[in-house]
């Protein structure tokens, strides 16, 4: 398969996540204006400018968005120590028979005395962009929080200054990006796999290479690796004969 086939596949795996992370990217500025006028002081505060921004998205069939919100780093709130404003919305699957989307709000436990309560700092999608300041792309893992799916979790930072104010973040089914890409990677030569930057299956042209598994011994299989140019965390895509 020539570099130029693979670009090409590349170019149609961007054009699937850049829109994500455009969508976040768009909404930092109003949050960050929202919590400079107040929002952070007080959870009833912040909610509300949240589910403004993030519940179109979440309305909107035509996005992959299936979830969305903004996590405040500890602290933020004087009300709680931690919080998660977080919608869900659009649970459906793609090509299904047209219906209504249902935003509704993810409940949080928040009181860390309960046995409920989850710290997310200690999450990959949490830890990572809060430590390099970059969007990151979390998953293939499945989201017993939120969607109880394999799900992608793409994260943004919102900061003030050198202090970061929290993340805003966008779930993504696996099973829709896979309906998304596969039209586009398939009826290509060989086969092509979509990985994260720790080499784990994202989607594969191959039935018996599932979401989530190692991709082992591609590089001994003569295979070619192209990266995926997006803005966010990095992809590839891997071409075997």
């Amino acid at each position: 398969m020539t570099t130029q086939l693979i670009g090409s596949r590349a170019d149609a795996v961007a054009a699937v996540f850049a829109p994500v992370l455009r969508l976040l990217e768009g909404w930092r500025h109003p949050l960050a204006a929202a919590l400079a006028a107040g929002a952070g002081e007080r959870s009833a505060l912040l909610d509300p400018a949240v589910e403004r921004l993030v519940t179109p998205a979440l309305s909107d069939r035509s996005t992959l968005v299936v979830g969305a919100g903004f996590i405040a780093a500890p602290g933020l709130l004087g009300d709680v120590p931690l919080h998660l404003a977080w919608w869900l919305g659009k649970f459906n699957t793609l090509g299904a028979p047209p219906a209504e989307a249902q935003v509704r709000r993810l409940p949080a436990v928040e009181d860390p005395s309960s046995e409920d309560f989850h710290d997310y700092t200690f999450m990959e999608w949490w830890r990572v962009p809060a430590e390099t300041r970059l969007p990151h792309l979390t998953g293939p893992y499945v989201d017993y929080l939120c969607t109880d799916d394999y799900t992608l979790t793409l994260t943004v930072p919102v900061t003030r200054g050198d202090e970061l104010l929290g993340l805003l973040g966008a779930d993504l089914y696996v099973r829709e990006i896979e309906a998304a890409l596969l039209p586009a990677l398939t009826g290509a030569p060989g086969v092509l796999t979509l990985v994260n930057r720790s080499g784990r299956v994202i989607l594969s042209t191959d039935p018996h290479r599932p979401s989530g598994v190692l991709l082992r011994n591609a590089a001994g299989s003569g295979a070619t690796a192209l990266p995926v140019e997006w803005g966010g965390t990095p992809l590839t895509l891997v071409a075997e004969a």
